[in-house]
């Protein structure tokens, strides 16, 4: 019922009387705006600087026009890719009484010859097309991406630049390794608290000190790797602290409540909440899909085969899922989610890998029914509440 009455008031509110459209192919540089004006026959097309200022005198401008041509304008709508702009224009719009839509870049159709031609002034083209297709209330010309609220955004920053920090410490970790087997050193833990003063001890197969200017790099390295391990001590403090002080509903009581569940801890529930359970979500499947944890099947007449994960959705949210459903077989060996892992991969070999994945799929949609509905999935063993 809700898709019909949305498709219904789009058709209603599509009046070429009454609706100005404009698209924006967006770049570092300049924005190029195209429109459809009512009661004007051209499309204009107009290069701006990137200055919302002069991208609302441009609408205004156009509305001045289609009233002079007896047109009145009750409805501004605005569509752009979604891009390194985020979503902060579309925000802006809307406090300005403006219409306001972020296309999945992904999910416009394109030619699929090799060499197709590829301009700003033919991609407004395209999405001015896809665009009108999606307000006549045809769903599949493109997707929508929701907007968040400034504070939705800030709330996801910790865990992206803590995830961030994490694999910086990596690669200097193994940089710092890499650099000391090419002089024939190995098991040297760089992780270990004094491993920076053990550094001037260490002899090479031939007896010999590390050669002066690899020990300056290594020492550099110590030091990053310092800094990084400080750093990423000091978002996981700041996590605790806040949801200590945090009132006890929204994002951070399902914080909590995930934490409680053996096997998950406080930097997953983080991550689930704030990049996909707290998102309002249609159902199960959409929960799968914005996981990229769903299938991807090919099939044309007779054949029938499966490509695997599709990987259209949130990457952190799949990769952290894998991670967490290979967890949970080891903290939560009764769970019915376990037992129905361990039943189909008892006796068929080669199928743990792609199982885990179902499993993941399946963990995934049981946490969603647990921090929206409060439903314990069966088996699964929870911590004191605190």
């Amino acid at each position: 019922m809700q898709k019909l009455n949305d498709f219904s008031r789009s058709l209603i509110a599509l009046e070429p009387d009454g609706t100005l459209i404009a698209v924006i192919e967006m770049s570092l540089s300049s924005w190029l705006v195209a429109g459809i004006v009512p009661g004007v026959e051209r499309q204009p097309l107009k290069k701006l600087t990137v200055d919302e200022s002069a991208l609302l005198k441009l609408l205004h401008r156009w509305r001045e026009e289609a009233e002079k041509a007896g047109c009145r304008i009750e409805r501004i709508v605005v569509a752009f890719e979604a891009g390194r702009d985020g979503f902060w224009l579309a925000r802006w719009l809307k406090a300005r009484s403006i219409e306001a839509h972020v296309i999945h870049a992904a999910s416009v159709a394109v030619s699929r010859e090799h060499r197709r031609a590829k301009t700003d002034r033919l991609d407004t083209q395209l999405l001015k097309r896809a665009f009108l297709g999606w307000l006549r209330g045809e769903r599949d010309h493109c997707k929508m991406v929701d907007i968040p609220t400034i504070k939705d955004e800030d709330a996801k920053r910790p865990n992206r630049e803590r995830e961030n920090l994490v694999s910086e410490q990596s690669r200097i970790i193994n940089r710092m390794k890499a650099a000391l087997i090419r002089l024939g050193i190995r098991g040297f833990n760089p992780k270990l608290k004094r491993a920076a003063g053990r550094l001037e001890d260490l002899r090479t197969p031939e007896d010999e000190a590390i050669p002066p200017n690899t020990l300056a790099e290594l020492r550099r390295d110590m030091e990053r790797r310092r800094l990084v391990r400080d750093q990423i001590r000091q978002i996981e403090e700041a996590r605790l602290e806040r949801l200590d002080h945090a009132p006890g509903d929204g994002p951070h009581a399902m914080v909590r409540l995930l934490a409680r569940v053996i096997g998950v801890g406080i930097e997953t529930a983080d991550m689930l909440v704030h990049e996909v359970l707290s998102r309002n979500m249609r159902d199960r499947r959409a929960v799968a899909r914005y996981a990229g944890l769903t299938g991807s099947p090919d099939e044309s007449g007779r054949k029938r085969r499966e490509k695997g994960l599709a990987r259209s959705g949130n990457a952190r949210v799949r990769r952290g899922m894998i991670q967490l459903a290979w967890r949970f077989l080891l903290h939560q060996k009764d769970s019915a989610l376990t037992r129905w892992f361990r039943a189909r991969t008892e006796n068929a070999r080669g199928t743990r890998k792609p199982m885990i994945v179902a499993m993941a799929r399946k963990l995934l949609i049981a946490l969603w029914r647990l921090v929206r509905e409060g439903i314990v999935p069966d088996g699964v063993v929870l911590r004191p509440a605190q």
